[in-house]
């Protein structure tokens, strides 16, 4: 039997390995991205997905929010560095900024919340994918590729952190991907970025945690 990290796409065969996959302790992480053993599935045939059906013209556009419109703000500063494009990226990160200080405090935030918030993520782009697929369009198709695998990452870690407490992030440090946005948890950033391969200086240190 193989099994497949639905994250980093890491592959653990039963036939290869000396310990067979059902007996490895709970909490045995990736080898290559970090991710729980409950992030693994048992490799499984390609399933085709059925159509999905999107009226765009009757669609109810939802307006965005102050905190999403920074998101979104934030994202294309970063799209814009990629592309050398240093005035544009200045401009959207002022908009990020000024967003950023509108948004409303959550005041029932919790842990929990956002996990759900995560998995109600996570359960949703495969229709997502599904339309950019049909409209055959590889850029959306990527950025669901990308999107998925860094929503399990930090779900996993979130469910982590629920199960682990502080104690998850005692002595070991936080690190991000620039590019693609995914966290790895320890000591050094890995040698290459689990979802979009790029080296570890591509990687920043989350700094300032208590």
């Amino acid at each position: 039997m193989r099994y497949v990290c639905q994250i980093c796409g890491y592959v653990y065969d039963d036939d290869k390995e000396k310990i067979p996959f059902d007996q490895l302790p709970d909490d045995w992480k990736c080898p290559l991205c970090g991710a729980a053993k409950s992030d693994f599935a048992p490799e499984e045939a390609k399933k085709s997905v059925a159509p999905v059906s999107v009226n765009t013209e009757a669609a109810d556009l939802k307006k965005l929010s102050a905190g999403q419109l920074a998101a979104v703000c934030s994202n294309l500063a970063r799209g814009c560095e990629k592309q050398y494009k240093a005035d544009e990226a200045a401009l959207f990160n002022e908009l990020a900024e000024y967003f950023t200080k509108i948004t409303p405090a959550v005041s029932d935030a919790t842990v929990e919340s956002v996990a759900k918030l995560l998995q109600d993520d996570i359960d949703n782009y495969p229709n997502v994918r599904a339309v950019a697929d049909q409209n055959k369009d590889r850029g959306a198709a990527r950025i669901c590729v990308w999107g998925e695998k860094v929503t399990r990452m930090l779900s996993s870690l979130v469910n982590r952190y629920l199960n682990e407490g502080e104690s998850m992030l005692a002595d070991t440090d936080i690190w991000v991907c620039t590019v693609c946005g995914f966290v790895y948890i320890g000591e050094t950033p890995p040698e290459l970025c689990p979802v979009c391969s790029v080296p570890p200086f591509k990687f920043e240190k989350i700094e300032g945690r208590a």
